[in-house]
């Protein structure tokens, strides 16, 4: 049972030409039930080299758990320099 505002989490895990990358989410942690909710991404660009960017780790895992007490799944990643980064993600 998919829940509501799924809408854009949808392209990325639904059907079976979507099955590598329910796959590649399912290594990366992801359960069963985490792919019936909606994926909310979070660009961090957390780093302990630069100390500009330190407290942002803190912000979002604070972000994460506010994500998850609404009953969506948060994904947490560095941004993307390049729309091929990640070949299986489906793009407009």
């Amino acid at each position: 049972m998919t829940i509501e505002g799924k809408r854009q989490s949808i392209p990325l895990t639904e059907g079976p030409d979507r099955a590598a990358s329910r796959s590649y989410l399912r290594g990366s942690g992801f359960s069963k039930e985490d792919l019936h909710k909606p994926i909310i991404g979070i660009a961090n660009t957390w780093t302990e080299i630069g100390t500009c960017n330190m407290h942002l780790r803190e912000i979002a895992e604070a972000l994460k758990e506010g994500i998850r007490e609404a009953v969506a799944r948060p994904w947490s990643s560095i941004p993307s320099p390049s729309p091929t980064a990640l070949p299986w993600a489906r793009r407009a």
